[in-house]
C-alpha cells in the first residue's frame, strides 16, 4: 500500500492519547493528530524520529497526522487506521498463507451471531472451496525481548472479538484472528499474559476449539507498508 507524501520530524510529546507534539526538519512545532487508541508503550520516546502525513481538509482540526514512529531497528506503524487496509492488500494478493483461494473480500462486516451484540469485523472472505472466514485484524506495536505482544492495555473490546469469532465457528464458518505485527523486530508473537491475562487464556483456549491465529509481518518501506511473512505464534506460557 502506497502511503501519502510524508514529513520527517522529531516527536516531543504524546498527551491526551490523540495528540503529538512534533518538531519538524526545519525546526517548525506542529501538533498533529495520533490514531492510535493503545497505550503505544514502546512506541514512542522524546527525541524519536517520525513521519508525518499531512491533509489540506478544511474540516480537520488538525492538518497533521502521525503515521510512524522510528525506535532504532526501523519503522513502527502507529496509524491504526491504515492496518486493514495493508492486510486486505495481502489477503486479495494471495499472499497470506491460509487466507488465499477466496475471490470475495468485504471490509467492516456487520455480523449478527445469536447470544452476542451485533458487532463489526474487518473482513468476510467468501467464494472459495473452504468455509467463509470472518477476519479480525489487530495492530500490535508492543514489544518485550523478542516477542511481539498484544494488547498493551486492557481490552474488553479485543475479549468480545475473541467470543465473537468463536461463535462463528458454530454458523460453520472460519473464525480468524490475525495480529499484524507492525515493527521489524521480534521473532514471535504472544498475547500480553502479564497484561490481560483473560484476554491470553481465552484466546489460547478459543485456538483449541477452532479458531484460527495468525501473524503477518507487516514491512515499511519509503513510499508505503505491505503484509510480508507470517511469525510464529505462541499461545501457551508466560508472555
Amino acid at each position: 500500500m502506497q502511503l501519502p507524501a510524508l514529513t520527517r520530524g522529531r516527536i516531543l510529546r504524546r498527551y491526551k492519547r490523540f495528540l503529538a507534539d512534533v518538531e519538524l526538519a526545519d525546526g517548525t512545532r506542529v501538533t498533529a493528530h495520533c490514531p492510535n487508541t493503545g497505550s503505544m508503550r514502546g512506541c514512542w520516546e522524546p527525541g524519536a524520529p517520525v513521519e508525518l502525513s499531512h491533509s489540506d481538509d478544511p474540516r480537520r482540526k488538525l492538518a497533521w497526522t502521525l503515521e510512524r514512529v522510528d525506535m532504532g531497528a526501523g519503522w513502527v506503524g502507529v496509524n491504526t487506521a491504515r492496518t486493514n487496509a495493508v492486510v486486505a492488500e495481502a489477503i486479495a494478493a494471495g499472499r497470506v498463507p491460509g487466507l488465499e483461494g477466496y475471490t470475495g473480500l468485504r471490509r467492516e462486516v456487520t455480523w449478527d451471531l445469536p447470544g452476542h451484540p451485533r458487532s463489526r469485523l474487518d473482513l468476510l472472505l467468501s467464494g472459495g472451496d473452504r468455509p467463509d472466514a470472518l477476519v479480525e485484524v489487530k495492530n500490535v506495536t508492543l514489544l518485550e525481548g523478542d516477542r511481539l505482544l498484544f494488547p498493551d492495555a486492557v481490552s474488553a473490546r479485543a475479549l468480545k472479538h475473541v467470543e465473537l469469532l468463536h461463535g462463528v465457528l458454530q454458523q460453520g464458518l472460519r473464525g480468524v484472528l490475525l495480529f499484524a505485527l507492525n515493527r521489524p523486530e521480534g521473532v514471535v508473537f504472544a498475547p500480553a499474559r502479564e497484561i490481560h491475562p483473560a484476554y491470553a487464556e481465552r484466546l489460547r483456549q478459543v485456538a483449541e476449539e477452532g479458531v484460527e491465529v495468525l501473524a503477518l509481518r507487516i514491512h515499511h518501506h519509503d513510499l508505503g507498508m505491505e503484509g510480508a511473512e507470517l511469525v510464529p505464534v505462541e499461545l501457551d506460557g508466560e508472555a
